[in-house]
């Protein structure tokens, strides 16, 4: 893969000779976070959509803050603060299934248990902190709070690529089931769907993607860059595959103008925030569209 990667990055860099691509290409690290944007944009797209179907933006914002307790604790148990996915993944994928297992134990409402999750998660990450600076410096957790795509190397590259071929295997087979078991539990159910199943393999997707994604965009910022691109894609979406293009379409654009706009243009910005920023304006502006269509369509009647 490492090969492929050093291929592409040539390729951009290529480009940026003849002028056809920002000089910003010329770099290494440029040419790994456009890569990365390329593989998050249809991982976050396409589970974007489910997650605003269901109404799940909530339990994606719970799983990306719960990786900074996964993190202390590999840290604490010896893993790289560079790279501690083993611990972060386990954890994540734990507190996913358990709370989704409670869900299902408990007359609670999703929005007051996933609470209860999310502060008891965040207690214990702030708690092992103290800790964890005695063995880092606790400003290096600030990037896994609002990432840096700038920052991802090979191996980062090579997670994003396995959790890709997961979500294929798992996710593409379920697909039908898991948008049927979103319109209608009761329906899937009565088509002898699996709902409990398709469920639970959905809180491991979305889990998997949003920790393998927390380095990227950050905890803080993840589930903003899940949610932003679909909510725009619903706006101007007519049917479930115009939902899904437009969606994945303005997760890709929004990593790589939110990565080469601040370069090119010398603005002050993060690219963390860069890109949740270019999907709040494409947000923004299908909105507009929307409410425009609707005036329209009114005034026609």
């Amino acid at each position: 893969m490492n090969a492929l990667y050093e291929t592409i990055r040539l390729g951009f860099q290529e480009l940026a000779d003849v002028r056809i691509l920002p000089n910003a290409f010329y770099y290494d690290f440029v040419g790994n976070a456009v890569i990365a944007a390329l593989l998050i944009g249809p991982l976050l797209g396409v589970l974007g959509t489910m997650v605003v179907i269901k109404r799940m933006a909530f339990f994606s914002q719970a799983i990306g803050n719960a990786a900074l307790t996964g993190v202390s604790i590999g840290v604490l148990l010896g893993e790289s603060y560079t790279s501690p996915y083993l611990s972060m993944f386990c954890f994540c994928i734990l507190f996913g299934i358990v709370l989704k297992y409670t869900q299902h134990r408990t007359s609670l409402s999703n929005d007051v248990l996933i609470g209860v999750f999310l502060s008891i998660s965040l207690a214990v990450g702030a708690s092992l902190l103290l800790f964890v600076s005695a063995k880092m410096n606790t400003h290096v957790l600030e990037s896994i709070l609002f990432g840096s795509i700038l920052t991802v190397n090979e191996t980062d590259l090579n997670v994003l690529v396995a959790v890709m071929l997961v979500c294929a295997c798992v996710g593409l087979p379920l697909y039908n089931q898991m948008l049927l078991t979103s319109v209608s539990a009761s329906l899937a159910s009565a088509r002898a769907v699996r709902v409990r199943l398709v469920e639970y393999a959905f809180v491991f997707l979305i889990t998997l993607v949003t920790a393998a994604c927390v380095k990227i965009v950050g905890a803080v910022l993840v589930e903003a860059l899940l949610v932003i691109p679909a909510a725009a894609a619903r706006n101007i979406s007519r049917s479930v595959s115009e939902f899904v293009i437009y969606s994945v379409l303005f997760c890709i654009f929004s990593g790589l103008v939110g990565i080469v706009a601040p370069m090119q243009f010398d603005i002050p910005v993060p690219s963390g925030g860069a890109i949740i920023l270019v999907a709040a304006v494409i947000f923004a502006g299908t909105t507009v569209i929307r409410n425009t269509i609707d005036v329209f369509a009114t005034r026609e009647i």
